[in-house]
């Protein structure tokens, strides 16, 4: 069994791709699981907290300073490299607009699972992401408005809701189970990076196939859009890289890379359908979403390889 689990783990990058490949040719597989795609998420955050207890909490809440760097580098320079890349890729426009609107959203979700993978600090990223994901409804619309001039309503009971029951109410669980049974939970823990990745696998099923038509629909501009995408990724991973000016280890620095470079497309979707505006302009975060899902992955492991080197 402890190779089974090993050979997923090893393996993410290909068994992404190969799931990715699947979503956009099998688009009903993707559909048929969308549906799920909030109790999926509250199963990957309860399984990536089963990996650290109380105490480890309790240290990240003591250094708030932490908090305040995420919070200036998610809203910060990434909104600004959102608005950047998308004047740059597609001038003016919805495109351009979503572009901007991927650079201010607050990290994704399962960015715990790859901080996992590339042995980080996963407790940090857990926090830094439920803070930001929170604060997002009260952040967001102000710099959308002063970057794009286009106002947003924002479905602050609905975001709140989802924060409750896929971040906040899992974590506290799988917190208080690694607490109270510590034994019991810590000789599972050669399973817990493995059965994340699975469910990381069948996220991306259920993104790329309800999107599957939308990206196929722009044909060669695709790669355009997809490219845009990639570099405000990347971006993400550089701006990360700050925190080297105060992180106190490797562990901190890691949870910073995927929380800057990680972005929870979904908010996207949500806040343009709330606002009446074009659907055009959730497509970035689309494709954003499928990007994010692939090379997260190559990095975890690049970093997970330098650490055992």
């Amino acid at each position: 069994m402890h190779r089974a689990f090993g050979l997923i783990e090893n393996n993410l990058l290909i068994l992404t791709a190969a799931t990715a490949a699947l979503g956009l040719a099998a688009p009903p597989l993707g559909n048929a699981l969308e549906a799920a795609i909030s109790p999926l998420l509250a199963l990957l955050m309860l399984v990536i907290s089963l990996t650290f207890d109380a105490s480890a909490v309790r240290i990240v809440l003591r250094k708030p300073d932490r908090q305040l760097w995420a919070l200036g580098l998610v809203y910060g320079p990434m909104s600004l490299a959102g608005w950047l890349t998308g004047r740059i890729f597609f001038g003016t426009g919805p495109l351009a607009a979503g572009q901007t609107l991927v650079g201010m959203l607050p990290t994704d979700v399962s960015a715990p699972l790859l901080v996992l993978l590339a042995r980080g600090n996963v407790a940090l990223a857990a926090v830094l992401n439920a803070v930001n994901t929170a604060l997002s409804p009260f952040i967001i619309p102000f710099l959308f408005l002063w970057l794009t001039g286009i106002e947003l309503t924002v479905p602050v009971g609905a975001v709140v809701l989802e924060l409750v029951l896929t971040v906040l109410v899992p974590t506290v669980v799988g917190v208080w189970l690694r607490t109270r049974f510590t034994d019991e939970v810590s000789r599972l823990d050669f399973a817990w990076p493995a059965l994340g990745s699975v469910l990381y696998l069948v996220l991306l099923l259920a993104v790329v196939g309800p999107n599957a038509a939308t990206i196929i629909g722009y044909g060669w501009y695709a790669i355009l859009i997809a490219l845009a995408a990639l570099v405000l990724n990347l971006i993400g991973y550089a701006v990360g890289m700050i925190s080297k000016l105060f992180a106190a280890d490797r562990e901190e620095l890691i949870a910073f890379l995927f929380t800057t470079s990680k972005k929870e497309f979904s908010i996207a979707a949500a806040f343009v359908a709330a606002s009446g505006l074009p659907s055009e302009i959730a497509v970035p975060a689309a494709f954003f979403a499928v990007i994010q899902m692939i090379t997260s992955p190559i990095a975890a492991k690049m970093l997970a390889s330098k650490r055992r080197r």
